[in-house]
């Protein structure tokens, strides 16, 4: 190699290093950005006093809290919305927060319910969780989990845990003055279901799904009990 060439080969090298630290420093920087935005009590485990912090600003139906940073922060519209997913498994919250702690499962929600009726919180209420296929939807909508007392067939909850989503249904309406819920089948109304933004899905499942207009009905009834007071 003459020595002209050498020092091309050399050059070529040195700008190939030089490219590649410098990419190296810039995801640096965006890591570091994105960390530093994040809201001081995600990812970790929190004390008592924080706990009772944070339901105090979401459901005080809520028993389990561990904040992923699986979301947006904060959310970019007004909530105006409930969608409805399950688990496809019968977790505990404590499971259900594990998986949401996974940074490259990219997925969250803000309320999970167990069989026995508990509920979690993954994402408050204010922030964006990673839900329902649609950034859209989920700027908007309070994201549910519920989990299945039968893997397959037509994905069935329990009768705790559907009598507590209904009730932490009413209490989201309540406190984001959404005064009544409304169910079209499609993504137009304000009780929509994770299927209608993706097509790879059938969920929540068809026990859920037909449980929509009884969902409705039992949630407005009680919304209008509590306006007529």
């Amino acid at each position: 190699m003459s020595t002209q060439s050498r020092k091309g080969h050399d050059f070529t090298i040195w700008l190939f290093l030089a490219s590649f630290c410098g990419l190296a420093i810039l995801i640096f920087f965006l890591w570091y950005q994105a960390e530093a935005a994040l809201p001081d009590m995600v990812g970790r485990v929190l004390t008592a006093e924080e706990k009772r912090q944070v339901i105090d600003r979401n459901s005080a139906l809520v028993s389990y809290v561990y904040l992923t940073v699986n979301g947006d922060f904060p959310r970019k519209e007004k909530i105006k919305k409930i969608t409805i997913h399950h688990m496809a498994a019968d977790l505990t919250l404590e499971d259900l927060g594990a998986s949401f702690a996974k940074r490259d499962r990219r997925a969250s929600a803000n309320y999970g319910i167990d069989s026995q009726g508990q509920v979690g919180l993954y994402v408050e209420e204010a922030n964006r969780a990673w839900t329902s296929s649609s950034e859209e939807n989920d700027n908007q909508a309070i994201t549910i989990e519920v989990a299945n007392d039968e893997i397959g067939g037509v994905w069935h909850i329990s009768d705790a845990a559907y009598e507590k989503l209904i009730a932490l249904c009413v209490d989201i309406c309540r406190r984001n003055d959404i005064e009544k819920l409304v169910f079209t089948g499609d993504c137009n109304g304000n009780l929509t279901l994770h299927k209608m933004f993706s097509g790879r899905t059938e969920c929540p499942g068809p026990y859920l799904e037909s449980k929509m207009p009884e969902i409705v009905r039992r949630v407005n009834q009680q919304l209008a009990v509590e306006k007529a007071w």
